[in-house]
């Protein structure tokens, strides 16, 4: 019985972001990923914009901006930001972020830094702890925003 009502949240969720007819998927490029790597900025499908996660890389560059939390946190945020412009949007569209940290010590840092860029009424949002992210990077952000039109 799990399972059926797993498998059936797993098929509505996919069904509630599949294009429907007639809706494009739009890919959103910038220079903020590295080149070589298998993956978009975003994704633009209907009203709504899937940022890739992002992490405090320098533009174009696998080289973190800064080897802490809270500078790698402000990078990322600004990568978000240069991504959403291209799609046409901005911060104030974002409806939900994912935060990954290498660990959960790096919270309150991380934390301070987010909440200057959503000062008020911030999104929705979930963070988890891993053992690793790309690069070395101590914090990596997602985001789904609407998109703008």
């Amino acid at each position: 019985m799990r399972i059926g009502v797993v498998g059936g949240a797993v098929l509505a969720v996919a069904l509630a972001v599949a294009p429907a007819e007639g809706q494009e998927r739009e890919v959103i490029r910038t220079g903020i990923i590295p080149a070589g790597l298998p993956l978009s900025s975003a994704v633009r499908v209907g009203d709504l914009l899937f940022l890739s996660g992002q992490i405090g890389n320098i533009p174009g560059t696998r080289q973190l901006a800064d080897t802490g939390a809270g500078g790698q946190t402000r990078q990322t945020m600004e990568n978000i930001k240069t991504v959403l412009a291209a799609a046409g949007s901005s911060l104030e569209r974002v409806v939900k972020c994912t935060v990954f940290l290498v660990d959960m010590r790096d919270y309150a840092a991380m934390n301070t830094v987010y909440a200057e860029y959503f000062p008020r009424d911030p999104p929705a949002r979930s963070t988890v702890a891993g053992t690793g992210l790309a690069f070395g990077a101590r914090v990596e952000i997602e985001c789904i925003a609407m998109a703008g039109r």
